[in-house]
């Protein structure tokens, strides 16, 4: 058995005040040693208050290494994760050391903390996430073990599910010619990837099945109704879902993916109102995530809506698994999904060299080798910047023969004063090239050139398709309010005695937000305003 340091800063120090205000939430138990206050695995488990009790949190052992004690708990400390505020099960145990008392404070309970005692919400939220970070790169990381071949699509696809939702875990890359290694360790090729979830192996994984496993996959009750529906993860539905939370309505969000979007993707946001010197997609989007777990948001992901009706009663959103999702009202934030370009062998570099996202991920399969990004707009110019600073010679490549057409002026000043970015106008990339991941691509404008990664940012198509009977453009984008023709509107609006309010689809209830809609910005801090005014709509419709 190994025993690592207990960290302080997970730990606060409560004063007597805070202390009776906490317990009053919970239920008193006495323990015995040897008791476990939760284990490693259960999918319902409680915020647990270690009264008169000592307690040590425990990565149990897997059956390739033993168990380790990562913290010893005394008298006016809790065990609990930050996984608590999302439904997602423990991955960590609490044993007793020595006997006392322990109070329970169920997750009910815990979200009635957050939205009833700001001091007490800002202490347990600020401690949940400071052990989240510090149990990051310590062996709890070992209770998801991620294992896949470097350049396969699939695995890339369960790294990105796990950051996204800044999950604790590790990841293991194999080589697929080492025959010797593969049988050391036991894996068979055609099982990967493979997730181990507390030693328990999970074959051929997905990020749905590892979301079924932690219990991050919708689990309302058949009867339950819920004020709000949120669809789509991206900065528009985190605005809505956390401004209708903060709100008073019940509220889950749903991400066919993982919450982030496109703008989680960005390497860095300059322009976002109050961040002077930018902030990465990805953190902005880890934090406000957080934000829409404080308000006790219910984020389930990935969970794709593949249908929405309007009933006597309400609104039925129904997943790929068949589960139907009963609400009072809807926001659509589905987004877009990304464009290809029409070239042979794209989908083979999928994941092995072809990227839609320039971040720390995709950094580590490039690092300073030569790369091409794709896209004349802000996120092809800030993911070229990111690339170039990291040591990655960059070429750039546009279609169009202005820079400043469709890219920020701050953008383009530094893209041309940087010596590591070949910007190259008025051309495109006609071939690609490589054995099992990218080698070379091919431009018209200069010829062959090596390039380990092609960075496609060239749009995206508006994520409608699954909703026929909203009215829609001709690309695909719902219209919303005064933008809805008198004759696209069903008959419902007649017996409403109103007009579509802003937002509002053609559809009554149904709203639409982000970049899905017709006439949005596609912008960030664009998205964020029409997911927050979204929710004003809501309130006015509920009223109605």
């Amino acid at each position: 058995m190994q025993t690592t340091e207990p960290h302080a800063a997970e730990q606060p120090t409560l004063t007597d005040a805070q202390w009776t205000r906490l317990v009053a939430f919970g239920e008193g138990e006495d323990v015995e040693p040897g008791d476990y206050a939760f284990r490693s695995g259960d999918r319902d488990y409680d915020l647990v208050l270690v009264d008169t009790a000592r307690l040590e949190i425990v990565r149990d052992s897997l059956w390739w290494i033993g168990e380790t004690v990562l913290s010893h708990l005394g008298p006016r400390t809790f065990a609990g994760e930050l996984g608590l505020l999302n439904g997602q099960g423990a991955f960590l145990s609490a044993r007793v050391t020595e006997a006392g008392r322990i109070v329970r404070i169920s997750r009910t309970a815990l979200r009635k903390i957050m939205s009833e005692d700001d001091e007490l919400c800002d202490l347990l939220l600020r401690a949940l996430w400071l052990r989240r970070e510090s149990l990051r790169k310590g062996p709890a990381a070992l209770t998801l073990k991620l294992v896949g071949a470097a350049n396969s699509k699939d695995f890339q696809a369960l790294r990105r599910f796990a950051e996204r939702l800044d999950l604790v875990y590790s990841a293991a890359e194999v080589d697929l010619d080492d025959h010797a290694d593969l049988a050391k360790h036991k894996i068979v090729v055609d099982d990967l990837p493979m997730a181990y979830i507390q030693g328990e192996p999970l074959l051929r994984a997905t990020p749905g099945l590892v979301a079924d496993r932690l219990g991050l996959s919708y689990q309302g009750d058949a009867d339950e109704v819920v004020d709000l529906v949120v669809i789509g993860g991206g900065p528009a539905g985190l605005a809505a879902a956390i401004y209708g939370a903060s709100e008073g309505l019940s509220t889950v969000l749903l991400d066919a993916v993982a919450p982030g979007g496109q703008a989680a993707a960005t390497s860095r946001i300059e322009n976002f109102l109050g961040f002077p010197f930018g902030v990465s997609g990805e953190d902005l989007i880890g934090q406000a995530s957080l934000q829409a777990l404080k308000f006790g948001v219910r984020v389930y992901a990935p969970c794709e809506a593949v249908d929405l009706q309007s009933t006597d009663d309400g609104l039925e959103i129904t997943l790929t698994d068949g589960r139907i999702i009963h609400a009072r009202t809807a926001i659509v934030t589905s987004g877009a999904a990304y464009r290809r370009l029409p070239l042979d062998r794209w989908d083979d570099f999928e994941g092995a060299g072809i990227y839609y996202a320039a971040t720390q991920l995709e950094l580590r399969r490039v690092v300073d080798s030569p790369v091409v990004v794709v896209g004349g707009a802000n996120s092809a110019g800030q993911a070229a910047l990111f690339l170039s600073a990291a040591g990655c010679p960059v070429r750039l490549v546009v279609r169009g023969t202005d820079l400043s057409g469709r890219m920020s002026a701050y953008l383009v000043d530094r893209l041309l004063e940087d010596a590591r970015v070949d910007v190259l106008t008025g051309a495109n990339v006609t071939a690609l090239e490589g054995a099992s991941s990218l080698e070379r691509v091919r431009i018209d404008a200069v010829g062959d050139v090596d390039a380990r990664g092609l960075f496609c940012f060239i749009g995206a198509e508006p994520a409608t398709a699954w909703l026929s009977d909203l009215d829609r453009d001709v690309d695909g984008f719902l219209r919303t309010g005064t933008d809805i023709p008198e004759d696209a509107l069903p008959s419902p609006w007649r017996s409403l005695g109103r007009e579509p309010l802003p937002f509002e689809t053609s559809i009554p209830r149904v709203f639409a937000a982000g970049d899905v809609r017709r006439g949005s910005m596609k912008r960030v801090a664009a998205a964020v305003g029409e997911g927050s005014s979204a929710v004003a709509s809501v309130h006015r419709a509920l009223a109605g």
